[in-house]
């Protein structure tokens, strides 16, 4: 097993998830859920 040094440790990068991608699915879940919702109870136009 190989000891790591500290300058090695700060060059590691990894496992890191940006913003961007939990926006991205969370935009993605709302908008399926809203398609389900619209697809099991839908509703006529509303005339004014």
């Amino acid at each position: 097993m190989q000891k790591i040094n500290n300058k090695k440790l700060e060059k590691i990068t990894g496992g890191e998830v940006s913003v961007w991608v939990y926006l991205i699915a969370t935009s993605i879940i709302i908008f399926l859920s809203g398609v389900i919702k619209g697809y099991t109870h839908p509703e006529s136009c509303k005339k004014v």
